[in-house]
Order: C-alpha cells, then structure tokens, then sequence
C-alpha cells in the first residue's frame, strides 16, 4: 500500500479522485484523509467474492430481507478526517430504492460486512479497519480466510468466533434465518461433494 496525495482529502474530494481516467483501473482507499492504493485484488479472491455474493443475494432476493453491494463498495467510517472502507460485499437493511440510493459513498453503515483477506493484507492494518466498521455501527464482520478455508466472526463487544469449512455462519439476530455452510464460500458451481 502507498500513499498517493500528499495533502489530506474529504471524501466529495476522493470521490472525485478516484473518478478521473488516471485512476479507474486503481483500487484506492481514503484512511484519515490519505488516498491510499491498494494492489487489486487476484484471481481465486474475485470467486470467493462472487461466491459470497451470489449466496447473500439469493437470501435477500428469497426472503425480503435487505440487498447487496458488491466490489469494494464504500462507505464512510471516519469524518473529519474522512476515511472509506470498501468491503468486499455489503448487505444493508436501510429503506433505499435502486432510485434513491446515493451515487456516492454511503454515510450510513451495512449491517453485514465481509472483508475477504488478500496476500497483500496486514494483520494489524486489517484488524484496524474491522474495528473501524464495529465503531461506525456495522453488526457483524465476516473476515475470509480463504488460504485455510475458515471465517472468523466478528461483533461488538463479543470476543470473534472463528468457523471452519464444516461448519455454518449465520445472520444473527440481525438477518434471521440466513445459514451459510463455510464450504459454500469456496465452492465450484455444479461441485455438490460432501465437504
């Protein structure tokens, strides 16, 4: 990761950075006003995405309950100085239509954020930004590790739980009824193997 302005920005002013042709190929992030690049993501990271994805979609297309964001949408954590985080997908319970959501960065939080970790990623820099997301009122973190195939679950004010591929993650109390088996996360389409 490095640095790329040298002068702290908002985030109206990152998101018309990031917007310029010079930057759509980048993957960037504002932590405390510094644009920050990130190297983008790899191949097998993009499937668990989709993965996670398609799985979050189908729960809230099946029951009702919330939508999904994918690819590193942002939201803000911080102000003053700003920063955004963008998980890797986001469910959000808020009453937004695909009319009325923002074009920008969302103010408020998602009630579900999953980061999948990265070869690139720091232990310290991304416990940092889960507490970044607990603090601005996200419920619950997935944290993927797709290298030993497990999820750690994280909440405020609750030690995290850490769930292994023979094991399912739920919403809590706050998607009710939302069941994952782990190895779901990391399945081929079509593969239907007893884990």
């Amino acid at each position: 990761m490095s640095t790329i302005v040298s002068q702290l920005v908002t985030a109206i002013e990152f998101h018309d950075l990031v917007m310029r042709p010079e930057n759509l190929n980048r993957y960037l992030e504002l932590d405390r006003g510094d644009v920050v690049e990130m190297p983008p993501p790899r191949k097998y990271h993009g499937f668990v995405c989709g993965n996670v994805s398609r799985i979050l979609g189908n729960f809230s297309a099946e029951t009702g309950i919330g939508y999904v964001r994918s690819n590193d949408s942002g939201f803000i954590v911080e102000q003053d100085p700003d920063t955004i985080r963008g998980p890797d997908v986001t469910v959000y319970l808020d009453a937004d239509t695909s009319e009325s959501m923002t074009r920008g960065y969302a103010d408020s939080p998602p009630v579900l954020a999953v980061k999948v970790l990265s070869p690139s990623d720091r232990v310290v820099n991304t416990l940092h930004r889960l507490d970044q997301m607990l603090a601005r009122g996200v419920k619950i973190v997935w944290l993927i590790d797709f290298e030993n195939r497990e999820v750690s679950i994280h909440q405020t004010g609750k030690r995290f739980q850490r769930a292994g591929e023979k094991d399912t993650i739920t919403g809590e109390t706050v998607l009710p009824g939302l069941e994952v088996a782990v190895a779901d996360l990391f399945r081929m389409p079509g593969d239907n193997r007893a884990t």
